[in-house]
């Protein structure tokens, strides 16, 4: 099992919860830390002394105090820290759900496994732990059914069109312009809004920057 293990946490109660866990599966050596900057300077002091940690188990959100930070989430954290250390196995466990954000730490910053602080969690965190240690990927099964369906999400033609026109720097009242010289339809603004929006509210993105990104990383456009 994992010999040296590293806590990201701002949360105390939280922080003894997964300590707790971790000793039930017999690893007892673990620190932990409630800032994300600490945490990346003490992979790095493990990385200088030869003694490099073999987990990161992270929360995603950090409340904000009277101390500043270069890195102030998670998400940020673990971006960083596969670059420092890129075989460093990562954990998050976080009361975040949304499909979109579980899909990026997985496919973007190839992180091991993701528990959702849930009924449960204890158990949950420990069938990770010893998926994780196996070398596999570990998702909490309420998540599963969410990213299966993001990701289920059938593109069309009059879809790609739109997005590939906003990649190009088309502002989106203009797009009916373009559908109607190469005689698309449908072709009115009302139209392009509303397949924007569905595409959105499936994806679970706010902005079309981020649809186009996500279209854009994923070989859609």
């Amino acid at each position: 099992m994992f010999k040296r293990v590293l806590i990201a946490e701002d949360q105390e109660s939280a922080n003894i919860s997964v300590q707790k866990t971790l000793a039930d599966l017999g690893i007892t050596n673990t620190e932990y830390t409630f800032y994300c900057d600490d945490a990346l300077m003490l992979l790095r002091k493990g990385l200088q002394s030869d003694q490099p940690y073999d987990l990161l188990i992270t929360d995603l959100s950090f409340e904000e105090d009277h101390r500043l930070q270069k890195i102030s989430d998670g998400i940020e954290l673990a971006r960083a820290v596969k670059q420092m250390q890129p075989d460093l196995k990562i954990l998050v466990f976080s009361a975040e759900n949304k499909a979109a954000i579980v899909d990026e730490l997985f496919k973007e910053i190839g992180i091991n496994g993701y528990v959702r602080k849930a009924r449960h969690d204890a158990k949950d965190l420990k069938l990770a732990l010893d998926a994780i240690y196996k070398n596999k990927i570990y998702l909490s099964a309420d998540l599963k059914q969410t990213v299966k369906e993001k990701n289920a999400y059938e593109f069309t033609d009059f879809d790609i069109t739109i997005i590939s026109q906003l990649l190009k720097g088309t502002l989106q009242k203009d797009i009916p312009y373009y559908l109607q010289e190469n005689n698309i339809k449908p072709s009115g603004l009302s139209s392009v809004e509303k397949r924007l929006n569905l595409m959105k509210e499936a994806l679970e993105f706010t902005k079309n920057e981020q649809l186009v990104a996500y279209c854009k990383d994923f070989g859609i456009i």
